[in-house]
């Protein structure tokens, strides 16, 4: 199938974007980030307070590997994280349900539009508290993914999964401008 490399996988270039996961506390939930994060060739994944970390065995059930290829830091407070991404340049969005959130197809066309990629951060939270308040406090906004069924929360993994897709495919559209 014309499958990178793991070495050159890390040596490829990299969507400015970020993926951060704030206590999530299921070892598969951490395992699939890292498998779509090798998939969509995003920058890194941070991992904070609970989140397990590699190696693990449970993690790598679902990454399949993907932990190896895709660059990966651990914080052990969520807020150190994104002070340290707002001070390297990154916009930073919490991805949560929240008052005059915007919703991430807005925050999509922004970046197709804008005609050159930001660098981005986005922050998902815990499975069943979500994104840590005082972490939302500090973000530069919050993105919602529009849900129209009975359930106001999807898995994160799956929250994870749209969110990169849909920022991917807008950042490798705006590098084509």
């Amino acid at each position: 199938m014309g499958r990178m490399s793991v070495e050159q996988y890390r040596e490829a270039d990299k969507l400015p974007l970020v993926v951060v996961l704030d206590n999530v506390r299921s070892q598969h939930n951490v395992g699939a980030v890292f498998r779509t994060a090798d998939a969509m060739r995003i920058e890194r994944v941070i991992l904070c307070g609970i989140c397990c970390c590699p190696p693990n065995q449970e993690l790598h059930k679902t990454a399949l590997g993907a932990e190896d290829s895709v660059e990966w830091t651990y914080f052990k407070d969520t807020l150190d994280a994104v002070k340290a991404l707002q001070a390297e340049g990154y916009t930073v969005y919490a991805i949560e349900q929240a008052h005059d959130s915007m919703t991430l197809e807005e925050l999509a066309e922004h970046l197709t539009a804008k005609g050159g990629p930001d660098r981005i951060a986005v922050v998902l939270g815990h499975e069943v508290f979500g994104v840590q308040q005082e972490v939302i406090d500090i973000c530069q906004e919050c993105i919602e993914i529009p849900q129209y069924g009975t359930k106001h929360s999807m898995n994160v993994s799956v929250t994870a999964g749209i969110v990169m897709y849909r920022l991917a495919s807008s950042l490798r559209l705006a590098t084509k401008k």
